[in-house]
Protein backbone atom coordinates (compact mmCIF):
# COMPACT_ATOMS: atom_id res chain seq x y z
CA UNK A 1 0.00 0.00 0.00
CA UNK A 2 2.69 1.93 0.71
CA UNK A 3 4.64 1.52 -2.68
CA UNK A 4 1.37 2.53 -4.44
CA UNK A 5 0.62 5.63 -2.06
CA UNK A 6 4.70 6.58 -3.06
CA UNK A 7 3.81 5.36 -7.18
CA UNK A 8 1.10 7.76 -6.76
CA UNK A 9 2.82 10.81 -4.78
CA UNK A 10 5.51 10.64 -7.58
CA UNK A 11 3.04 10.36 -10.57
CA UNK A 12 1.47 13.70 -9.58
CA UNK A 13 5.08 15.22 -9.15
CA UNK A 14 5.89 14.74 -12.63
CA UNK A 15 2.61 16.16 -13.52
CA UNK A 16 2.88 19.04 -11.72
CA UNK A 17 6.88 18.97 -13.42
CA UNK A 18 5.59 18.38 -16.40
CA UNK A 19 2.28 20.47 -16.53
CA UNK A 20 0.31 17.53 -17.99
CA UNK A 21 -2.99 17.32 -16.47
CA UNK A 22 -3.42 13.56 -17.78
CA UNK A 23 -2.05 11.51 -14.71
CA UNK A 24 -4.29 14.34 -12.51
CA UNK A 25 -6.97 14.04 -15.06
CA UNK A 26 -10.41 15.71 -12.61
CA UNK A 27 -13.41 14.90 -10.92
CA UNK A 28 -14.20 12.47 -7.94
CA UNK A 29 -14.94 9.12 -9.41
CA UNK A 30 -16.91 8.56 -5.87
CA UNK A 31 -19.75 10.88 -7.40
CA UNK A 32 -21.61 10.24 -10.11
CA UNK A 33 -20.75 12.44 -13.20
CA UNK A 34 -23.43 14.34 -15.57
CA UNK A 35 -22.02 16.51 -17.83
CA UNK A 36 -24.91 19.07 -17.90
CA UNK A 37 -24.66 19.80 -14.25
CA UNK A 38 -21.91 22.19 -14.03
CA UNK A 39 -20.62 24.51 -16.75
CA UNK A 40 -17.57 22.53 -18.72
CA UNK A 41 -14.52 23.56 -20.66
CA UNK A 42 -15.61 23.25 -24.02
CA UNK A 43 -11.94 22.06 -25.60
CA UNK A 44 -12.53 20.61 -29.50
CA UNK A 45 -11.31 17.14 -29.22
CA UNK A 46 -11.27 14.64 -32.54
CA UNK A 47 -14.39 13.43 -32.10
CA UNK A 48 -16.46 16.79 -31.17
CA UNK A 49 -16.96 19.45 -28.78
CA UNK A 50 -19.34 19.26 -25.35
CA UNK A 51 -23.17 20.69 -26.03
CA UNK A 52 -25.68 22.27 -24.10
CA UNK A 53 -28.50 20.94 -23.25
CA UNK A 54 -30.73 23.27 -25.13
CA UNK A 55 -28.93 21.98 -28.65
CA UNK A 56 -30.23 18.39 -27.85
CA UNK A 57 -31.29 16.97 -31.30
CA UNK A 58 -32.26 13.26 -29.60
CA UNK A 59 -31.53 11.03 -26.51
CA UNK A 60 -29.59 7.83 -27.29
CA UNK A 61 -30.26 5.09 -24.32
CA UNK A 62 -27.00 3.17 -23.53
CA UNK A 63 -27.46 0.06 -21.46
CA UNK A 64 -23.68 -1.00 -19.55
CA UNK A 65 -23.58 -4.38 -18.16
CA UNK A 66 -21.55 -6.90 -15.59
CA UNK A 67 -20.96 -8.87 -18.73
CA UNK A 68 -18.75 -6.11 -20.21
CA UNK A 69 -20.85 -5.03 -23.01
CA UNK A 70 -22.82 -1.82 -24.02
CA UNK A 71 -26.38 -1.96 -25.17
CA UNK A 72 -26.50 -0.66 -27.93
CA UNK A 73 -22.47 -0.86 -28.94
CA UNK A 74 -22.47 1.00 -32.58
CA UNK A 75 -24.81 3.82 -34.04
CA UNK A 76 -24.49 6.29 -35.95
CA UNK A 77 -25.31 10.34 -36.04
CA UNK A 78 -25.31 13.42 -38.30
CA UNK A 79 -22.25 15.41 -38.31
CA UNK A 80 -23.68 18.66 -36.32
CA UNK A 81 -26.11 16.62 -33.99
CA UNK A 82 -26.18 17.05 -30.34
CA UNK A 83 -26.22 14.19 -28.58
CA UNK A 84 -27.99 13.34 -25.42
CA UNK A 85 -26.56 10.16 -24.25
CA UNK A 86 -28.43 8.30 -21.04
CA UNK A 87 -26.47 5.60 -19.33
CA UNK A 88 -27.90 2.80 -17.59
CA UNK A 89 -25.68 0.49 -15.45
CA UNK A 90 -27.67 -2.57 -15.22
CA UNK A 91 -24.70 -4.31 -13.38
CA UNK A 92 -22.97 -4.82 -9.79
CA UNK A 93 -20.00 -2.72 -10.61
CA UNK A 94 -19.10 0.55 -11.45
CA UNK A 95 -18.58 1.47 -15.21
CA UNK A 96 -18.13 4.50 -17.28
CA UNK A 97 -18.39 5.68 -21.04
CA UNK A 98 -15.54 7.37 -22.63
CA UNK A 99 -15.77 9.13 -25.64
CA UNK A 100 -12.53 8.98 -27.91
CA UNK A 101 -10.48 7.37 -30.47
CA UNK A 102 -9.35 4.38 -30.33
CA UNK A 103 -5.28 5.42 -29.82
CA UNK A 104 -6.88 7.63 -27.37
CA UNK A 105 -9.06 4.92 -25.18
CA UNK A 106 -6.05 2.60 -25.51
CA UNK A 107 -3.42 5.34 -23.67
CA UNK A 108 -6.18 6.04 -21.43
CA UNK A 109 -6.86 2.50 -20.52
CA UNK A 110 -3.29 1.66 -20.12
CA UNK A 111 -3.13 4.91 -17.69
CA UNK A 112 -5.94 3.35 -15.59
CA UNK A 113 -4.08 0.15 -15.35
CA UNK A 114 -1.27 1.70 -13.96
CA UNK A 115 -3.17 3.99 -11.65
CA UNK A 116 -6.22 2.40 -10.86
CA UNK A 117 -7.48 4.44 -8.50
CA UNK A 118 -6.98 7.54 -10.83
CA UNK A 119 -9.76 10.51 -10.66
CA UNK A 120 -10.94 11.61 -13.92
CA UNK A 121 -13.78 13.68 -15.33
CA UNK A 122 -14.14 15.49 -18.72
CA UNK A 123 -17.41 15.94 -20.70
CA UNK A 124 -16.94 13.32 -23.06
CA UNK A 125 -17.25 10.64 -19.85
CA UNK A 126 -19.59 9.18 -17.41
CA UNK A 127 -19.25 7.20 -14.39
CA UNK A 128 -22.07 5.39 -13.16
CA UNK A 129 -22.37 3.24 -10.06
CA UNK A 130 -24.37 0.05 -9.82
CA UNK A 131 -28.25 0.58 -10.47
CA UNK A 132 -27.50 3.99 -11.40
CA UNK A 133 -27.36 6.41 -14.63
CA UNK A 134 -25.63 9.39 -16.03
CA UNK A 135 -25.18 11.15 -18.88
CA UNK A 136 -23.14 13.40 -20.90
CA UNK A 137 -24.50 15.77 -23.89
CA UNK A 138 -22.01 16.12 -27.19
CA UNK A 139 -22.21 17.39 -29.92
CA UNK A 140 -20.52 15.57 -32.71
CA UNK A 141 -18.68 18.72 -34.94
CA UNK A 142 -16.39 16.33 -36.63
CA UNK A 143 -17.27 13.32 -39.32
CA UNK A 144 -15.51 9.85 -39.19
CA UNK A 145 -15.96 6.83 -36.72
CA UNK A 146 -15.37 7.38 -33.38
CA UNK A 147 -14.80 4.92 -30.17
CA UNK A 148 -16.36 4.46 -26.70
CA UNK A 149 -15.53 2.28 -24.53
CA UNK A 150 -15.51 1.75 -20.26
CA UNK A 151 -11.94 2.24 -18.84
CA UNK A 152 -12.30 0.61 -15.84
CA UNK A 153 -9.49 -1.84 -15.39
CA UNK A 154 -9.95 -4.78 -16.84
CA UNK A 155 -13.38 -3.96 -18.92
CA UNK A 156 -11.73 -2.43 -21.78
CA UNK A 157 -9.64 -5.44 -21.62
CA UNK A 158 -12.83 -7.67 -21.36
CA UNK A 159 -14.55 -6.06 -24.88
CA UNK A 160 -16.37 -3.36 -23.02
CA UNK A 161 -16.21 -1.00 -26.30
CA UNK A 162 -18.14 0.71 -29.49
CA UNK A 163 -18.40 2.72 -31.74
CA UNK A 164 -20.23 5.99 -33.23
CA UNK A 165 -20.14 6.96 -37.01
CA UNK A 166 -20.64 10.57 -37.31
CA UNK A 167 -21.78 11.01 -40.99
CA UNK A 168 -22.37 14.45 -42.96
CA UNK A 169 -26.03 15.13 -44.16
Amino acid sequence: MKKHQQLIGLALLLAGITGSAELLAHGDMQKETHAAQAPVLKEQKDWGIAGDREQVSRSIEISMSDQMRFTPNQFEVKQGETIRFVHRNQGRMRHEFVLGTKPELDAHAALMAKFPGMQHDEPFMAHVGPGKSGEIIWTFNRAGDFDFACLMVGHYQAGMVGQVRVVTE
